[in-house]
Order: structure tokens, then C-alpha cells, then sequence
């Protein structure tokens, strides 16, 4: 039978995200670890309310009250399956989930992205610019620009309104000059129809690649009429946590961004892509302020996706796990048995 087990680690952040729903300057994250025949498969939860538990600890309960009855490691898909009928939070259940393919990629002595018949490869990751005065801008995005960024992902929807927003982006613009970087647009659905429809006009002049959840979610009637005359390709990320999702704004987007919290972890992933393809869409992939745990087995399925967003665990102080390098602007895996994720002091 295999050994759960639970480890709480607060992390901070390096720098405090802000976004349109507020500023985040770290959070516990709860870690787990699913041991049998003498191997480990690590998995990582990112707490949340929205995911379906607002703490580590609530987590840890739910998860343990699941795992009490013994977990099948070999049926993952079944286990899944339980789990997500059991009422386990999504953002609980990716850390199990990834946890057990871990534990099967390393009896299989196998990468994880090679058990799944996938290339170790990805298409550069966008290093997040949140929230800022221009002023603070125009100091961060150098240092991105050094680490080896080759695409921002820059927070708009600011609570003071567009012109806020400009004035940031602008104040992107100045500090990437001519570099050769792309510029992608999030705003956390912090804009109204009218808002969207003027800054998508106003960022399809300046260079910006595609807007991401441009609505709140629950305003998934109003994206036709802003679909129809786009100027820049629209992604959904808060509207979208299920494969069940896809088929009710199919019509209204070019792409899904999915995470691993909102879904429940890599066997839903799996669906959310082969359901994004049938409805001849984009892919990408996102996360939300995990540690390298997480992010390993992200970018273990990093060759699925069109755009990739893993760059949380770059701006931990200190990442507590290794196992998702950057190297030339793309987050991969390492490649060795398991998604290659694990806590520094396991």
C-alpha cells in the first residue's frame, strides 16, 4: 500500500504580483508525496478559494480523507475519476494527480514527457510583468530581459481603468526598444465589453500578440460580439477549468489557457487538449504561484501547447523544489525518471 505524505511550505514571492483581482506576495503551498516499493512521486498544491480550497491545510484534509481507504497507483485515470466525484478540490487533486504520474513515470524509468509519447521541447515561456506604476516597469522588464525572457506576459485590467493601462504598457514598450521579445496581454477579466473592444484595437497597434481573458468570467455571452471584428486573437483562461467547458465558447475564442490547479492536475490536462485540437483551437498552459514541483510537470507536456506560461517558481525568494530549468527562454523538464520535480531538502 503506497505512504502519503503532507508538507506545508509558505513561499514568497520575489516580487508581489499584482493583478486585476488584487497583489499576491506569497502563499502556502502544500506538497505531497506518494511512496511505494521504494520510490517517491512528489505533487504540489497551490491553495485557492476559487480552486476549491482556500488553505494548504483544507487541502491536506480533503486529500486525506480521499487517500484513507488506500490509493491505486497504477489506475490513475480511476483515481482521478473518484477523487473528482468525492468533491476533492481541483487544485487538491492536481497535486495527487501529478504525484501519481510521477511515482509511474519512475517505475517506468522514463521521463514523464516520454511515457506520454511527447518530445522534451516547448516554445519560449512568458515571464509575467504584474501590475505596476510605468516607473517600476520600466525597471522590471530589464531584469526579465536579462534573465533570458523572450516573451512578457503583461497584467492589464489595473482597477484605476485603461488609461492605467496604456500608460503601463507603454512603459513596456520603452524598456523591451527594439529587443526581440513578444508581448502577450492578461487582463483577469478586468475589462468591461467597451474597455476590451478599445484596448484590443489600442494593443493591436503595439505589438502585443493575443489578449487573454479579456472578460470576467461568467460574461462568456458577451465574447461574440467582441470575437467577431478582433483585431488580436482571444484566450480564455478563469472561463475555462473543464474539458466540459470547451464545447459552450467554442465559437467565441482562438485559444484555452489551462492550469493544472483549475483542472486537477495532468489526466484532465490530457483531456483539455485533445478537446481544444477537436474544436480546431489554440493551446497554452499557464500556473498559478507554484514552485518548481508543479512547473516540472507542466512543462512535462510542454510540447502540446502553442503558448506557455511557467514562470512562477522563477520568481520564488527561495524556489523550495528543483526540476523545471530555463533554458534560452523555455521552461523544460529535466531529463531524468518522473516529471523531474522534487523538494530540495527530500
Amino acid at each position: 500500500m503506497a505512504e502519503i505524505g503532507f508538507r506545508t511550505i509558505y513561499m514568497k514571492k520575489r516580487f508581489p504580483l499584482a493583478i486585476s483581482r488584487g497583489v499576491i506576495e506569497g502563499a502556502e503551498a502544500l506538497f505531497i508525496s506518494v511512496t511505494e516499493d521504494g520510490l517517491t512521486g512528489w505533487g504540489e498544491v497551490a491553495p485557492g478559494a476559487t480552486e476549491g480550497a482556500a488553505s494548504a491545510a483544507e487541502a491536506e484534509a480533503m486529500l486525506t480523507q480521499f487517500c484513507a481507504g488506500g490509493v491505486d497507483t497504477d489506475a490513475i485515470h480511476d483515481t482521478w475519476q473518484r477523487a473528482h466525484a468525492a468533491g476533492v478540490a481541483p487544485c487538491a487533486l492536481a497535486g495527487l494527480d501529478m504525484a501519481l504520474w510521477d511515482l509511474k513515470a519512475k517505475r517506468a524509468g522514463m521521463p514523464l514527457y516520454r511515457l506520454l509519447g511527447l518530445a522534451r521541447r516547448g516554445v519560449p515561456s512568458s515571464l509575467t510583468v504584474g501590475i505596476n506604476p510605468p516607473q517600476v516597469v520600466l525597471d522590471r522588464v530589464p531584469m526579465l530581459l536579462q534573465r533570458g525572457a523572450k516573451a512578457l506576459k503583461i497584467k492589464l485590467g489595473s482597477p484605476e481603468g485603461i488609461e492605467a493601462d496604456k500608460a503601463m504598457y507603454s512603459a513596456v514598450l520603452q524598456a523591451a526598444g527594439d529587443r526581440d521579445v513578444a508581448l502577450r496581454v492578461d487582463a483577469n477579466g478586468g475589462w468591461s465589453p467597451e474597455g476590451a473592444r478599445e484596448m484590443m484595437h489600442w494593443l493591436a497597434e503595439r505589438r502585443a500578440e493575443y489578449v487573454e481573458q479579456p472578460l470576467v468570467r461568467g460574461a462568456e455571452d458577451d465574447l461574440p460580439a467582441l470575437f467577431r471584428d478582433r483585431p488580436l486573437p482571444i484566450f480564455v483562461d478563469e472561463s475555462c477549468r473543464m474539458s466540459s467547458d470547451i464545447p459552450g465558447f467554442a465559437d467565441r475564442v482562438d485559444g484555452v489557457n489551462l492550469k493544472l490547479m483549475k483542472c486537477g492536475g495532468i489526466t484532465e490536462a490530457l483531456r483539455i487538449v485533445a478537446t481544444v485540437r477537436a474544436h480546431g483551437l489554440k493551446t497554452m498552459i499557464g500556473c498559478m504561484g507554484e514552485s518548481s514541483v508543479s512547473i516540472a510537470a507542466g512543462a512535462s507536456l510542454g510540447a502540446l501547447f502553442d503558448h506557455i506560461d511557467l514562470d512562477s517558481h522563477l520568481n520564488l525568494d527561495p524556489d523550495p523544489a528543483t526540476g523545471a530549468p530555463f533554458e534560452e527562454g523555455v521552461t523544460l523538464p529535466q531529463d531524468r525518471p518522473g516529471h523531474g520535480g522534487a523538494l530540495r531538502d527530500a
